[in-house]
């Protein structure tokens, strides 16, 4: 069933006005260049990291007094659409005044206080930014999830967590509603919907009638923030805790330097709610006074997204590399993107051609970026610098990111190795605080001065990092170790080839191969598979090293991919292992 906005709610949305506090620092008004300089100084370790910090008080509001004072373009500071017509825009004041309203909900109506908890499930709507500037305000840190979760998915986070309270849709609130009894901490339910649901308080209905005025509670920088649960390659998710300001300032540079970001700019970022990288488009765009566009995309559809460019003055697009593949299997010069100026990706590796495919037919450089939940973004392409095709870029300030080997000794270039982040002598503020609840493996992820990402790469002697892949990605085979982004690369340069994923298989004579799941082109779809097949790998010798060809190949319709189009190569490789 469609979400639709009431009515009421959403006049009350694209019309509000609120009053934003000033505690008496902010008169007079200083200049908004020099106010993002001195947030970008603190993020590259030029001065001090603050020893109280709230995004909503100290970056939000903020930008609230410069735009009534006059010292912001006319842009929003939120604009949401859903592709049917309906729109919500809101000023930085009009996201303050609601956002305070939220605030109340969450402290008078569910009763959370500072450091309690709070699951946020919803898939691409208005509330879902509500609610997270609301936990914000009040001190509750936020746990996002993305829509798909299983009911056994949410029990374990619900548990593990030991939430208090959570917001979600009509699609989840049955599985939330069938495992609640086994979760004691769970006191209180906020539907996002039109309709009432028995045990559940109804989020719009709240927001109409609650107060604006709110005070917001006084946070430390190192108070918990966030919490995002992240799969590693055993065991259960585990909880990675962000706080105030890893995430609330640690994104002020690469909002500046790779993304390139200031307060005329418009910011879409594709992905879903429950990834990270939704809170890096917020913490990105909204400390450097840029507006959140944001598309409802019940689904991944490329016409969708081309069109969205073409009709909406977007200056900046960001969407993971899976994205742009199907994006240059258009017909791309029956669109006209008359605003856009930049563009970046991440989440996984970019193949060279789709890089190229993108800038001849639009114009535009694919600026890829690295990073991870524990992380801000760890390497990257930034604006202005030379661009090596099928590279990751350089270390991303303020990180000091080497290769070293399993003991955490430093590589020379041009040896493979763990990506790595120095974390000694001084470990960067821009950084998880730890593995909640799990020392163990907070332990583990560190090896002498590193933090060990889990992925592979090299780098050359300019400080480019090239993506090996995740370290149980790599394949060992007869002793040669083969990344999967060399060969899909490789690959992906075919006409053949839509998409592909490439993982390991056990061989009874070489422990494990090359195997090659491939998506064909509607072109190829007839042609012989066994032909194809041995067309493929002759390519792929040919374009990369002899060894590393997939000796298995499977043609399939579709890959595994998460909700924001990431393939998911661990899905293939369990099958091919049978775990």
């Amino acid at each position: 069933m469609r979400l639709w906005l009431r009515r009421p709610v959403l006049q009350a949305l694209r019309s509000s006005r609120g009053f934003c506090r000033s505690r008496g620092h902010l008169s007079p008004l200083p200049d908004p260049q020099k106010i993002v300089a001195t947030w970008e100084a603190i993020n590259l370790g030029r001065q001090p990291v603050p020893e109280y910090f709230n995004f909503a008080h100290d970056v939000l509001d903020v930008w609230s007094q410069l735009e009534k004072a006059g010292h912001r373009p006319p842009n929003p500071a939120f604009w949401w659409v859903d592709g049917k017509g309906t729109e919500v825009k809101w000023s930085f004041e009009e996201l303050g005044n609601q956002s305070r309203k939220a605030a109340n909900i969450l402290e008078r109506v569910c009763g959370l206080l500072p450091g309690d908890r709070m699951m946020l499930v919803l898939p691409r709507l208005p509330e879902w930014w509500l609610a997270s500037v609301a936990c914000m305000r009040t001190g509750v840190v936020m746990i996002p999830g993305i829509s798909q979760l299983t009911e056994k998915d949410l029990k374990y986070r619900l548990q593990t967590s030991r939430a208090k309270s959570i917001i979600t849709s009509d699609s989840l609130a049955p599985q939330v509603d069938a495992i609640s009894a086994d979760c004691p901490s769970l006191q209180t339910k906020l539907l996002v919907s039109d309709s009432g649901r028995p045990g559940w308080m109804n989020f719009r209905e709240l927001l109409q009638d609650a107060s604006s005025e709110h005070k917001g509670v006084k946070t430390k920088s190192r108070d918990a923030l966030a919490i995002y649960f992240t799969s590693g390659t055993t065991g259960t998710p585990k909880m990675v805790e962000h706080s105030q300001c890893s995430y609330g300032l640690g994104f002020v540079a690469c909002g500046r330097q790779w993304m390139t970001l200031t307060e005329s700019d418009i910011f879409w970022n594709t992905t879903d709610t429950g990834w990270v990288k939704a809170a890096w488009t917020l913490f990105s765009a909204w400390s450097n006074g840029s507006c959140v566009f944001v598309h409802e995309l019940p689904r991944v559809d490329a016409k969708v997204i081309l069109n969205t460019l073409s009709r909406f003055p977007i200056t900046t697009l960001c969407c993971v590399p899976t994205i742009f593949r199907l994006l240059v299997q258009e017909d791309l010069t029956r669109y006209r993107f008359h605003s856009l100026r930049h563009c970046v990706c991440g989440g996984e590796a970019l193949n060279p051609d789709v890089r190229q495919k993108w800038k001849c037919q639009t114009g535009l450089e694919l600026h890829e970026g690295y990073g991870q939940s524990e992380t801000v973004v760890i390497c990257a392409n930034l604006k202005g610098s030379t661009i090596k095709s099928g590279s990751m870029g350089k270390a991303s300030p303020p990180y000091d990111v080497q290769i070293v080997d399993d003991q955490g000794v430093a590589l020379p270039p041009g040896e493979e190795g763990n990506i790595a982040v120095r974390v000694r002598p001084t470990r960067p503020f821009c950084f998880f605080n730890c593995y909640l609840d799990n020392p163990e493996k907070t332990a583990a992820s560190e090896r002498g001065d590193f933090y060990i990402t889990g992925d592979r790469a090299h780098m050359d002697k300019d400080g480019y990092f090239w993506f090996m892949g995740r370290s149980d990605d790599v394949i060992n085979s007869s002793s040669y170790r083969i990344g999967p982004v060399e060969v899909e690369s490789a690959l992906a340069e075919h006409p053949a080839v839509l998409e592909s994923a490439v993982v390991s298989s056990p061989d009874p004579i070489r422990g494990e191969v090359v195997k090659a799941f491939i998506v064909l082109s509607p072109a190829y779809s007839s042609h012989d598979p066994e032909a194809l097949t041995r067309e493929l790998q002759e390519h792929v010798k040919k374009v990369t090293a002899p060894y590393k060809y997939p000796r298995k190949v499977a043609f399939v319709s579709e890959l595994p991919k998460t909700v924001s189009g990431k393939i998911q190569r661990s899905k293939l490789r369990s099958q091919e292992w049978g775990r």
